[in-house]
């Protein structure tokens, strides 16, 4: 993977450059020791590293402000990094830039019931928002695979959704208000504590902008009243593709359950061995969770039931309490991890139309073959956004270049179904000189534009997103005008 020149002039200003940080920052919220500063070298897609000029910690919008407002002064790029769980790159330093994290960043400012809000810091972990207000009876409904630990901050930048999305959408759908940061360090209000705001939908434009367009500080989300209950349902079947089928049957019926995940025989079998769910022996299992009252639980899952019996199911399981339900999660929310125990892998994320999954499932076991590389798959079936997990060896020489190949090759089958890059990962460096595939020259023109209004140096994690030929084009572009 192919990453820009750094900056001689910037690694030169390093030692002003610190020295002004300290100027507005604590001493140890500023980080240019060579050691420490690897901890921020990558981020979840571990493939590529690059330790950064140096780290920042602020611990307020005000001094998120004054950091940007000095980087852009002296022309120094900045890569704003949440938990650093982004499996797309989205955080990865570039030599010559200057890592803000918002981790301090974590307080909640305002929760309102009445009006179903809460207002927190973005460097507040996914899971932990939910754990502000559970008692009270409610919760924050995205809930990727690694909210124990992923920042509000990088679900905002990536759009990130999770196994309940079906039901209640991405962050997007739950993300009412953002207070950012510009480069220059002007901070801005966009959005609040209602429905939608007039005007223009910049609050649209900034969530899933991947940290091209500001650094968001603080966020108004969507909190729900906790449903009465909800029971998941296990369905085993012979083939990837019956699965398939079976989903796109229950989608057409007009069922909405809160979620329809989907794992194949080589995740579910470590994942068993990790998270004793008791999970079926099948090649693919379905997992759908309803929730309500209890008639109305028995009414959908009743449905779901007839559906799912017409297409010979190995196993069709209700679970027959809490406990096993929290078995069956586990098992799901675990998947990710459990992989990792027994191989290096590179996790995608293409969305398809679900009408399209059979085919595409059946097209991923091809590749696998044809490029000699496993694949297990697990992602969230209801909405068609695609997790395969392409299995290689990061110590075989030529391994993780197939790896790249392969998923290439996944994700172009994503479009050319009908579908897009990517769900809620985000294009950050590993899918950035894919975006021609899907987007027309002038499209990314547009998009570009876009940039130019509220980056106009190109400042804001650089070589992200876009193919790297246009971003470093711009750059130069900008550097010449000046």
């Amino acid at each position: 993977m192919e990453m820009p020149k750094p900056d001689p002039r910037v690694l030169g200003l390093k030692s002003k450059l610190v020295a002004r940080l300290r100027d507005v920052l604590p001493h140890d919220a500023v980080i240019d020791d060579e050691i420490q500063t690897r901890v921020y070298e990558c981020d979840a897609l571990t493939a590529y590293k690059c330790p950064p000029l140096c780290a920042v910690l602020p611990a307020s919008t005000e001094e998120v402000s004054a950091v940007l407002k000095i980087c852009h002064q002296e022309g120094v790029p900045v890569v704003p990094r949440g938990s650093g769980t982004s499996l797309a790159g989205g955080a990865l330093p570039t030599a010559d830039s200057v890592i803000l994290g918002v981790a301090r960043l974590n307080g909640v400012i305002e929760t309102d019931y009445d009006n179903r809000f809460i207002k927190v810091q973005t460097g507040r972990t996914n899971l932990s928002v939910t754990g502000a207000v559970e008692s009270d009876g409610f919760f924050y409904a995205p809930d990727p695979s690694s909210q124990l630990a992923c920042a509000i901050a990088g679900n905002i930048a990536m759009n990130s959704g999770g196994a309940h999305c079906l039901k209640y959408g991405v962050t997007t759908n739950n993300l009412l208000g953002v207070k950012m940061v510009m480069m220059d360090g002007t901070i801005v209000d966009i959005g609040g504590a209602h429905m939608d705001a007039g005007g223009y939908d910049w609050l649209g434009l900034i969530c899933g902008s991947e940290g091209q367009l500001g650094v968001v500080t603080e966020a108004t989300l969507r909190i729900l009243p906790k449903p009465e209950g909800a029971r998941p349902v296990l369905i085993g079947y012979k083939s990837a593709e019956i699965a398939g089928a079976c989903v796109s049957d229950i989608i057409k019926a007009g069922v909405l359950p809160v979620a329809i995940e989907y794992m194949d025989r080589k995740v579910l079998e470590v994942v068993e061995r990790h998270a004793k769910a008791g999970y079926p022996d099948c090649e693919a299992l379905l997992i759908v969770e309803v929730e309500g009252s209890p008639s109305e639980i028995d009414e959908q899952l009743g449905l779901i039931k007839q559906i799912a019996a017409k297409h010979d199911p190995v196993e069709l399981r209700e679970a027959k309490d809490a406990a096993e339900a929290g078995r069956i999660w586990l098992g799901r929310k675990s998947a990710f991890g459990a992989m990792g125990q027994i191989n290096d892998y590179m996790c995608l994320d293409g969305t398809i139309p679900v009408s399209s999954l059979p085919h595409v499932l059946r097209r991923i076991g091809e590749l696998s073959k044809e490029f000699g590389l496993e694949v297990g798959n697990v992602f969230h079936a209801g909405d068609g956004n695609m997790h395969p997990l392409i299995l290689f060896d990061a110590n075989k020489p030529g391994d993780l270049e197939i790896c790249e190949e392969m998923g290439a090759e996944i994700l172009k089958l994503c479009v050319e179904v009908g579908g897009c890059l990517t769900g809620e990962h985000g294009v950050g460096i590993e899918k950035r000189d894919l975006m021609n595939v899907q987007f027309a020259p002038e499209d990314l023109e547009v998009q570009m534009r876009v940039k130019d209004v509220f980056d106009p140096a190109w400042l804001l994690n650089p070589a992200k997103v876009f193919p790297l030929a246009s971003s470093e084009s711009r750059r130069v572009q900008v550097e010449a005008a000046a």
